[in-house]
């Protein structure tokens, strides 16, 4: 042992956990983007941007993903009981902003593809997760997601989007391209 190893760390900020310092702190826990796509009951394609999204098992094969309750289409593709994780990469900025936003049309215009499942599945991604829901916990504010994995779909061998504090990318906080006019932080996912 050195006797730098055996200094006292650097003083910690230790603060109440609200919302807003929530969103900070857990900002540095970079993520990466994922579009959670689904069908309603009527068979119209709804979707959401989620960087709430993990692998859970391998036997069986198991995901998750958090939804907000308030969100429009995490209720319609909770009721179909199938859904498609797309995983972004780094240049789809533009689907990511797309499906960030409670506003306009998330689908018109854009080029997709219904899978063999009646998911959508988006253009240029680089993987997508076919799942049935298997399970759904209440979670505060969100629901936490576990699918059944039906199949597995590896798109393009590309650069994954990452975000972190709040941005996309790895970089200096001050270099950090930010993300709330793509990604609108009022909106409520889901």
């Amino acid at each position: 042992m050195t006797a730098e190893s055996l200094s006292p760390p650097e003083a910690a900020e230790e603060t109440e956990p609200t919302p807003l310092r929530m969103r900070r702190v857990m900002g540095t826990f970079a993520s990466g983007v994922t579009v959670v796509t689904g069908t309603g009951r009527d068979g119209a394609p709804v979707g959401f941007a989620c960087q709430s999204f993990a692998s859970v098992s391998l036997e069986p094969p198991l995901v998750l993903f958090c939804a907000d309750h308030r969100g429009r289409a995490w209720p319609r593709i909770r009721e179909s009981g199938r859904f498609t994780v797309n995983i972004l990469g780094a240049q789809q900025t533009d689907l990511c902003g797309r499906f960030g936003s409670s506003k306009g049309r998330k689908f018109e215009g854009l080029s997709w593809e219904s899978s063999r499942w009646g998911t959508p599945s988006l253009p240029g991604v680089l993987t997508r997760v076919h799942a049935d829901v298997h399970d759904v916990h209440a979670a505060g504010d969100h629901d936490v997601v576990v699918g059944r994995v039906l199949a597995l779909e590896t798109v393009t061998e590309r650069e994954p989007m990452l975000f972190f504090r709040g941005g996309f990318g790895v970089q200096s906080p001050a270099a950090a391209v930010t993300a709330s006019d793509v990604w609108g932080w009022g909106d409520h996912w889901g």
